[in-house]
């Protein structure tokens, strides 16, 4: 899988800055604390940057190259920001079958984003899901909590206008 460098510049603040502090702090003497560290960042700040990775590595006292091979190998961490609303498209067979391809194309032409990107202005990112459970409704879009089900390419438009006002 090809790792890409987000568009988005990383902002940290005071808070989320301590309160990574406080997670390492809290975690670090246990065994196997990386992962609930990582975890507990990525809720924190929504993603892991190199910034954040690099904080934790040196927390931890472990290679940096160590914590991005951890965030690399498991689904569950992004390298990415996601976008104020977050567009997610099931590419579970239901929705496939009945052209969430296209829909997923028409969003990454629109958006001018590839899969896991994120807009420069950070109000859009786009990901690819497998079964989000409404394959009566293939293709299924998710927007963040909203669902959309039956679309054809031609809705995507409106509905990215929708949360652009």
């Amino acid at each position: 899988m090809a790792t890409t460098i987000s568009s988005v510049p990383f902002k940290d603040t005071a808070e989320k800055a301590a309160k990574l502090d406080e997670i390492i702090a809290a975690h670090k003497d246990q065994p196997g604390a990386l992962i609930p560290i990582l975890q507990k960042a990525q809720d924190v700040y929504g993603y892991l940057p190199i910034e954040v990775q690099t904080k934790i590595a040196e927390g931890l006292d472990i290679s940096l190259e160590k914590v991005y091979e951890v965030v690399t190998f498991y689904a569950q961490f992004s390298l990415n920001p996601k976008g104020e609303y977050n567009f997610s498209v099931c590419l579970g067979t239901a929705c496939y079958v009945k052209g969430a391809g296209d829909l997923f194309d028409k969003l990454k032409q629109i958006l001018g984003i590839e899969d896991g990107g994120c807009t420069p202005d950070g109000k859009f990112s786009l990901t690819s899901c497998r079964c989000v459970g409404a394959c009566g409704l293939a293709p299924v879009l998710l927007v963040n909590s909203d669902v959309y089900g039956r679309l054809l390419p031609d809705d995507v438009k409106g509905i990215i206008e929708k949360y652009s006002a």
